[in-house]
């Protein structure tokens, strides 16, 4: 021993624990196994989604100049570019345009369906290959022979309407022959989702369908391929600061081949986020974990610490020695979820490569796992220190008594401090590396209420049961007794079911909702049908038409125009400052309308509509929240580039817009003389009395009168949205998976924590007389209170966190899933009473002569 003592007295205190942290740690990791797996789980799933999306940005910028179809793209709505801008465009390098447009496809047999129209020139693609079925020269695929111009389809078309490969169908005015079938677009992304399959044509069809018209919904594309001497970034850049001052009224969105996508690489990073989060939850859940697995390995070393502090080791020594231990099983639980999540990108690549839309190019990401591994590091420090620090203080002789019964003390001030560094660390990383940090403080935030809630709720529910008038049942008495007793298992078992708990509610609550919205029923008078195109000399003979055909439907019919906000309040879009939900606004052209009435669906809260027959300077009316978010307020004034002109207008009131009920409605409203002499188009919803959207009879009837007007279909809309919507589910209830696991972990693990303290109990109630059958029946009621206690706590605090999401970052309309949440419920008290019988089957298998022997 006087080695050992000796040994204390060296200066070189890190060497000194780690080797003792390691002589401890040769005899196995019994006691931390769910110590590194709960590590492990946090980490891969963060180490996991950030290698994901890196992989994801990586592929996105390497494939830029193909997705983007270009080098540099200029993209008009409903206008073509002049010939001077085209010359322009033309006189820098090689030029490919193309024009998109949504109609209505008819087969020989009257089949109606919905299609986006893609119209380009010879020289598409300049970047990627187009993959046909079978494969076309452009010329061959497009040209016009007997009397049909060639197209190629989506195969989704071809099942819909019953089509094979050289059959015939109309638009418009004009005859396709489906030459070919598209397996694949090089530049699919940068167009955003469509809502009909895709139909390839040329422009010359295009104009022969007859659909082009004044203030038609057209989205002209104009790539640029720059010369080889001119592609780089410094070039790229120059080349659209000169298309700005050619042409500074033009109005096009320009993107660079570095921002081909910049909504998708926004989505992408948002989503990111959220799973990082929900990772992150997982880790923090495992947390406890950490702490229960620490506390219980103490317990099992109280006799090896007293034996430190007699040879000489001091508090200081001894708290050393097990935060060694602490630091390398984080590392290695860190290590092996690093492991994990590095080879995440290239598995989803190996397995699922050929289905992916997006180009994922598999690598790892040193910095993305350096970051999980330093949240698992500090997670596990932040749950560790505590049960550790509180080793300083006790005496040996308490020790030693501390095989019968514990006897915590608040740390010292100096470890309270290491331990809030190493939490404000925690903070600071989540927050600071977010890519919305706003969300990110809100989630750390939410973290620590609710480990106070879950605290707190512990500490009731030992004080109540502490209070409860003594119960004549001698299971139920012991039920409660062990629910406050000293060294209970209400604290743990609270902290690690209620987190879980929680999250789960959160997500099965967020995803029953988001179901509801888009793949349930429709909303209360809901419009059956969008018709967008009608040309405004045809607006009020196309109402009437509407309200022949389906008498006792409502009708609404506003004009529409397409915009983009150029400045605000006298600064630059580019220049502003928006909040992350309102920077939408700024990101390409909006839809735009006139009325000199208030539109349906709003509600004036700041300011006063314009009178009627107002006919002085334009004014706008905006939505409230994306006002806020441009820091915009009434009087402002406001710069929108219509049809290559910039129009001001003064901001004269500020409305709030029921979204949800599906209705014509747009954040841009504008006085009836703004636009005096625009061309443009009508949009009109028909919502049947029966709220039915029938047939098809109505779009047949419509396209036959009126074949320039594109019918839209609500239903399929919402079936569309919903298949993305679905897809995000299923990626958000695979990662909260983990998280779920990691709460089963760290109940166990914190049951498992407590199996010495039940043999003893067992010991000793069994001597007492106690059967095997009454213990089992105290127990199960114990588990059963406390669990209960619990997933109540948990669903209100789930059902809370899901209202706040769905309400205020997705404002949609929120509805609790009282089934969902009964099944969370049950779930719960069965994995909780399951879990602590199995541990109290193998306390009460205990020879009672065993444990007597070394009281």
């Amino acid at each position: 021993m006087s080695a050992v003592a000796e040994s204390f007295a060296k200066p070189n205190a890190v060497a000194l624990s780690l080797r003792y942290a390691l002589r401890e740690l040769r005899g196995g990791l019994r006691g931390f196994y769910v110590f590194i797996a709960c590590i492990a789980l946090g980490v891969m799933a963060i180490a996991g989604v950030g290698s994901v999306s890196a992989s994801l940005s990586d592929g996105l910028a390497r494939e830029g100049r193909t997705l983007l179809g270009g080098d540099v793209s200029f993209v008009l709505f409903q206008r073509e570019a002049k010939p001077e801008e085209v010359a322009f465009l033309r006189s820098r390098g090689t030029l490919s345009a193309a024009a998109t447009l949504r109609g209505m496809a008819r087969s020989a047999d009257g089949k109606l369906a919905l299609v986006e129209m893609k119209a380009v020139d010879n020289t598409y693609p300049m970047l990627g290959k187009l993959k046909l079925a079978p494969q076309l020269e452009m010329s061959d695929l497009l040209a016009e022979r007997d009397g049909a111009f060639g197209a190629a389809a989506d195969p989704t078309l071809l099942a819909r309407l019953s089509l094979k490969t050289g059959d015939r169908v109309t638009i418009g005015s004009a005859t396709f022959q489906i030459r070919s079938t598209v397996e694949a677009e090089p530049d699919k992304l940068a167009g955003g989702i469509g809502f009909g399959p895709r139909f390839l044509i040329s422009e010359a069809a295009l104009r022969a369908t007859g659909l082009i018209q004044p203030g038609s919904l057209v989205r002209w594309v104009y790539r640029v391929e720059l010369p080889e001497a001119a592609n780089n970034e410094r070039a790229t850049e120059a080349f659209i600061a000169d298309a700005r001052s050619a042409a500074p009224q033009a109005g096009w969105e320009i993107r660079s081949r570095s921002n081909a996508s910049p909504q998708l690489e926004r989505n992408i990073n948002r989503f990111t986020q959220f799973l990082t989060l929900v990772g992150l939850a997982a880790l923090l859940v495992g947390g406890v974990g950490v702490a229960n697995a620490v506390k219980s390995h103490i317990d099992r070393k109280l006799e090896v610490i007293a034996a430190f502090k007699a040879v000489g080791a001091t508090g200081r020594d001894v708290f050393g020695i097990y935060l060694a231990q602490v630091v390398l099983l984080a590392a290695i639980g860190s290590v092996i979820g690093l492991a994990l999540g590095a080879a995440m990108p290239f598995a989803i690549v190996g397995l699922f490569g050929k289905l992916l839309p997006l180009p994922v190019v598999p690598a790892v990401h040193t910095d993305e796992l350096a970051l999980s591994f330093l949240y698992g590091l500090l997670t596990a420090l932040a749950f560790g220190l505590w049960p550790l620090a509180r080793v300083h203080d006790v005496p040996v002789a308490a020790l030693f008594r501390d095989t019968i019964s514990s006897e915590w003390h608040r740390p010292r001030a100096s470890y309270l401090v290491f331990m809030a560094v190493v939490i404000a660390l925690l903070i600071v990383v989540v927050i600071g590396l977010s890519f919305d940090r706003r969300i990110a403080a809100v989630f750390v935030a939410s973290s620590v209420v609710v480990f106070a809630l879950l605290r707190g709720i512990a500490a009731l529910l030992m004080t109540i049961a502490r209070r409860l008038p003594r119960t004549r049942l001698p299971m139920l008495r012991l039920a409660i007794a062990n629910i406050h007793r000293p060294g209970a298992l209400t604290p743990s078992v609270v902290l690690s079911l209620g987190l879980g708990l929680a999250v789960l509610v959160t997500i099965t609550q967020i995803d029953g909702n988001l179901r509801r919205q888009f793949l349930a029923a429709l909303p209360d008078q809901a419009p059956s049908f969008f018709f967008i195109d009608i040309p405004s000399a045809q607006a009020e003979q196309f109402d009437g038409y509407l309200r022949q055909i389906a008498p006792g439907a409502r009708i609404e019919d506003v004009p529409m125009l397409r915009g983009r906000i150029v400045a605000a309040r006298g600064v630059r879009a580019e220049e502003l400052k928006p909040t992350t939900d309102s920077e939408w606004v700024l990101q390409s052209d909006r839809g735009l309308t006139y009325t000199a009435e208030l539109p349906k669906g709003s509600k004036v809260v700041e300011g006063e509509w314009w009178r009627a027959d107002y006919s002085g300077p334009p004014l706008v009316s905006m939505e409230k929240k994306i006002a806020d978010g441009l820091g915009l307020k009434l009087g402002d004034e406001v710069v929108v580039n219509v049809l290559g002109r910039d129009i001001p207008a003064k901001i004269s009131n500020l409305r709030t817009i029921d979204w949800q009920g599906l209705g014509i409605n747009f954040v841009l409203v504008f006085s009836p003389n703004a636009f005096k002499g625009a061309p443009h188009t009508h949009i009109a919803t028909l919502t049947e009395a029966d709220g039915k959207a029938g047939d098809g009879k109505i779009i047949k009837e419509v396209a036959d009168a009126y074949p320039m007007v594109t019918s839209v279909r609500v239903r399929e809309v919402m079936e569309t949205v919903g298949s993305v919507v679905t897809n995000l589910a299923l990626a958000i209830r695979g990662a909260s998976a983990v998280t779920l696991i990691s709460a089963i972990l760290v109940l166990g693990g914190a049951l498992a924590a407590g199996h010495r303290h039940r043999v003893y109990d067992a010991v000793i109630l069994k001597t007492l007389g106690a059967t095997r059958l009454r213990l089992l029946g105290a127990y199960a009621l114990e588990y059963l209170l406390i669990g209960l206690a619990t997933a109540v706590f948990g669903v209100i605090a789930g059902s809370i966190a899901a209202w706040l999401i769905v309400t205020r970052l997705m404002t949609l309309s929120f509805v609790w899933q009282a089934g969902s949440a009964a099944g969370v419920v049950a779930a719960a008290l069965v994995v909780t009473v399951g879990l602590g019988l199995a541990g109290t089957l193998l306390a009460l298998n205990k020879k009672p002569a065993t444990v007597l022997r070394n009281l």
